[in-house]
């Protein structure tokens, strides 16, 4: 009769610990990094805070512009609204007049 004799290994000891790391390697590292993560609640709340003050300012501008609007819209326009109208459209001045060019940014 034969008879084997076998080494014992310690494979068996050593497999299921290295299968909890890599499930724990995966997900802790989309936990932190992933699309609904860490990270990406940090960057959520960025944008939100950059849309929001973006936000603020849009309002500012459309007050502005209702408010000039308002100027025009009630059946009267005003004579100093018109003129200033005109001449920008169709880049005129009178002779005895100063004309001071602003740009875009300043609020104009």
């Amino acid at each position: 009769m034969w008879t084997r004799q076998y080494k014992k290994r310690n494979t068996g000891a050593v497999i299921l610990p290295v299968v909890a790391l890599a499930f724990l390697g995966y997900f802790g590292f989309h936990a932190f990094n992933g699309e609904f993560g860490i990270y990406s609640s940090y960057e959520l709340v960025e944008r939100k805070a950059r849309l929001e003050a973006q936000l603020a300012d849009l309002k500012d501008e459309r007050a502005r512009l209702e408010s000039r609007v308002l100027l025009m819209h009630d059946g009267t326009i005003e004579k100093d609204m018109l003129d200033e109208q005109a001449r920008r459209s169709l880049n005129l001045t009178k002779p005895d007049e100063i004309t001071i060019i602003r740009s875009r940014s300043n609020g104009n």
